[in-house]
């Protein structure tokens, strides 16, 4: 009799045990996030994840001489995953020119099995060369990226050239995160090329969770990316390399989300990593700049940049359903208000979902890269 009483208990434990253990995995491979995506969180002692390093060289394609590439400043960090893995293309400057926008910026590569401890390589792995987008990417270089990935294996980079006159949004695409096609300015044919000398950059391409992997995904019938620094502005490709803006009645580019008097994002609105289609809309989050004086925030630091959300309608993407009106990440630690940007900065550009969490990665006062990460299964928000 015991025996039996003793087996059916030994039954039951292990019936319980398995739902315990299943039961997650299953919830996650239908999980779909929630508006607002808030509970970030910075792991202790680990930020910032990537800093400069003044022993790496690189060979100049164009100087035809070693320079240390990521010396001076290392920030604005793109994310994706790649097999197992999250891979960050993060901004390197060196220390060949003087002040913000001055220098070189190449982008380096970085990869991690837990999202948080980064193995980098000694070389940039995107940079101008002396190639077809020679013009526009040099001296300033490759800048502030975003990357998104087909359901079949094609990542997008969206990233800013800048040739120290005038900054264009433009795409490039790979197989394996190594080896880039570039093609160019996004708005080089639109319109018979109106909008090819236009100041754009910051784009966020639209993704939906497929397998508990971002993959890009299509808004009524189309690719779309929120993009702009000035105002949130939209556009939308049938082939993810030639990009038509969203325009307004009057011919113009139609502004969804511009500064706000009176709030975090008073100065600038910039759009950030790529957005997410979540259970109730399409869910962007963006970098406000608080404008100094009276018409920003009082509550932050004046020409400090913190992190908003919006969430768009799926149906008609160009209507805003909500929006933040405090920001959900502020610069708090040391490293986050110091550097080339001392006024703070949490700058946003990297959203991974990895391991059944999500991993926030961001530039620091435009000088390191840190992380935060939002677990939607220790919380109720989901």
């Amino acid at each position: 009799m015991r025996n039996k009483l003793y087996l059916i208990e030994l039954l039951v434990t292990l019936l319980l045990v398995g739902c315990q253990n299943t039961s997650k995995k299953e919830t996650t491979d239908v999980y779909v996030p929630s508006f607002p995506l808030v509970e970030f969180v910075r792991p202790a002692n680990v930020n910032p994840i990537i800093a400069p390093d003044s022993a790496t060289r690189f060979y100049c394609p164009l100087t035809e001489d070693s320079v240390a590439w990521e010396s001076n400043d290392t920030f604005n960090p793109a994310a994706t995953t790649y097999g197992d893995k999250v891979v960050v293309f993060y901004r390197a400057e060196d220390r060949l020119g003087k002040g913000i926008g001055q220098r070189t910026s190449r982008l380096g590569y970085a990869e991690s099995e837990d999202g948080i401890h980064f193995k980098r390589e000694r070389y940039p792995v995107f940079y101008p060369a002396d190639d077809c987008q020679k013009d526009l990417e040099w001296p300033g270089g490759c800048e502030d990226p975003r990357i998104a990935v087909t359901e079949d294996g094609l990542y997008v980079m969206l990233y800013t050239q800048w040739n120290q006159k005038l900054p264009r949004l433009a795409v490039a695409t790979s197989k394996d995160l190594r080896t880039w096609t570039k093609y160019g300015p996004a708005f080089a044919k639109a319109y018979d090329g109106r909008f090819f000398n236009i100041f754009s950059k910051s784009a966020s391409i639209v993704t939906s969770l497929t397998d508990g992997k971002m993959v890009i995904t299509k808004v009524n019938g189309k690719y779309l990316m929120y993009w702009g620094e000035k105002a949130i502005c939209a556009a939308t490709s049938e082939n993810l390399v030639d990009w038509t803006p969203v325009l307004d009645e009057k011919g113009e580019l139609l502004k969804l989300h511009a500064p706000r008097k009176g709030y975090f994002d008073s100065g600038l609105t910039e759009c950030g990593p790529p957005a997410v289609i979540g259970k109730d809309g399409i869910i962007l989050l963006y970098n406000g700049k608080n404008k100094a004086g009276v018409e920003g925030d009082s509550n932050y630091a004046a020409n400090a940049y913190c992190a908003g959300q919006i969430l768009f309608d799926l149906k008609e993407p160009m209507k805003i359903l909500q929006i933040l009106d405090k920001p959900f990440l502020v610069p708090s630690d040391s490293f986050e208000k110091s550097g080339q940007y001392p006024a703070g900065t949490v700058f946003i550009e990297g959203l991974v979902y990895h391991q059944d969490k999500w991993f926030l990665y961001y530039g620091c006062a435009d000088s390191r890269v840190a992380v935060a990460i939002y677990d939607p299964w220790n919380n109720n928000s989901e």
